[in-house]
């Protein structure tokens, strides 16, 4: 189970774009994730008729090192750490959920 999961709120802690905060766009390789109008660069592209690209200068997101942010907590806002704990769900299965390890908030939703 992964700390940090696609569509999660983040902020940066270290880098270029600290302090800036986005959700997930994806996950690359467990270790790197891209994030919505964070750590943005300039890629030069060569236009390609068959695909319908035109050519130019295109602004998008690089990828980040996952250890370079923290996951936003959902009711205060503030960054967090996050642990992992076993809840029961409707059918009484136990389920691996994470959870913030300050106040015990689960962040996942339980079935």
């Amino acid at each position: 189970m992964k700390r940090i999961r696609k569509g999660d709120e983040v902020i940066v802690i270290a880098g270029r774009s600290k302090g800036q905060r986005g959700h997930v766009l994806s996950v690359l390789n467990d270790e790197r994730l891209l994030v919505e109008n964070v750590n943005m660069i300039k890629r030069h592209t060569r236009p390609d008729p068959q695909r319908n690209v035109p050519g130019g200068i295109v602004e998008r997101e690089a990828p980040l090192d996952i250890s370079n942010v923290a996951l936003v907590s959902p009711s205060t806002g503030q960054k967090v750490r996050v642990g992992y704990a076993f809840k029961e769900d409707s059918r009484g299965n136990q389920r691996k959920v994470r959870v913030v390890h300050a106040t015990g908030e689960v962040l996942d939703p339980i079935p």
